[in-house]
């Protein structure tokens, strides 16, 4: 246990999805795949908790999102969500929607690298969900949609007006949220979407590779470069030139950088302690 965790323990067991760690690496597996893997109230909370106790798992350098079957998913369950959504009044429609935003801000702030393995559809609340990873290893058979407003509501839910045009650009994004239609793997790889796009045989493969680079690298220089790729989203230049400038001083002080010189000079892999 951390001493900065301190009365309420963590959670190693998740009853509204499969929470696997193996060596460095967290695993969230939505599991309802006759469903395409539905979001519900629960599952979205339980996300919410996760990513903002994660920090906080001993040795967890990487995550992984994936779903179970032949889906990502389908985003929110259309009659466990949507069926209880309109018998609602405004309190809890707004507690609702600020859950969802919850997911979105605790994967932009969780430092952490989040990697969200894509195979078939992923869609509304799916297609956000990997939106806000930090990497999407997409199979042939994997498809994108923004369906917000196919079903009455607005394309930006959850974030997507925000991340999506600074991952495609404005006139891709006014498409997919305007229209809501559903892309393929090459249109989305093609759209810039996609980190990188693999054959479905070999999808675990190289999600297993990105994962096993990442927790094997300098994970204080990889949050940090995570968290100013987000805080930097909105600032101007010399906002962020001065933030990149502390940041790189307190990162010269690190062990890992001292490492790279010794490594160098030795002819050596370094060996990246996070420290």
């Amino acid at each position: 246990m951390t001493r900065y965790k301190a009365s309420v323990p963590l959670t190693f067991e998740w009853n509204h999805f499969s929470y696997t760690v193996t060596g460095p690496v967290a695993t969230v597996t939505l599991s309802r795949p006759e469903k395409l893997n539905a979001l519900t109230f629960e599952s979205y909370a339980d996300l919410r908790d996760l990513l903002s106790e994660l920090p906080h798992h001993p040795g967890v350098k990487v995550l992984v999102i994936q779903g179970e079957g032949k889906g990502f998913c389908g985003g929110g369950d259309v009659n466990e969500i949507i069926g209880e959504l309109i018998r609602m009044k405004a309190r809890e429609l707004t507690k609702f929607t600020k859950m969802t935003g919850d997911v979105i801000r605790a994967m932009r702030e969780c430092p952490i690298p989040i990697v969200a393995k894509i195979q078939g559809i992923a869609a509304g609340a799916g297609a956000v969900i990997a939106l806000a990873a930090d990497f999407r290893v997409v199979g042939r058979s994997g498809r994108f949609a923004f369906l917000f407003t196919k079903v009455g509501l607005s394309g930006g839910d959850m974030g997507a007006a925000y991340l999506l045009p600074r991952v495609v650009g404005l006139g891709r994004a006014t498409s997919l949220l305007m229209l809501g239609d559903t892309i393929d793997a090459e249109t989305a790889d093609r759209f810039g979407l996609v980190s990188q796009l693999v054959d479905d045989d070999s999808l675990d493969a190289a999600v297993t590779a990105l994962a096993a680079r990442l927790a094997q690298g300098p994970s204080l220089a990889l949050s940090q470069t995570k968290s100013l790729l987000t805080r930097e989203l909105d600032m101007p230049l010399s906002s962020s030139l001065e933030l990149d400038a502390m940041t790189q001083a307190l990162l010269m002080t690190t062990d890992d950088h001292g490492e790279f010189h010794a490594a160098f000079n030795a002819k050596r892999p370094p060996q990246w302690r996070g420290q």
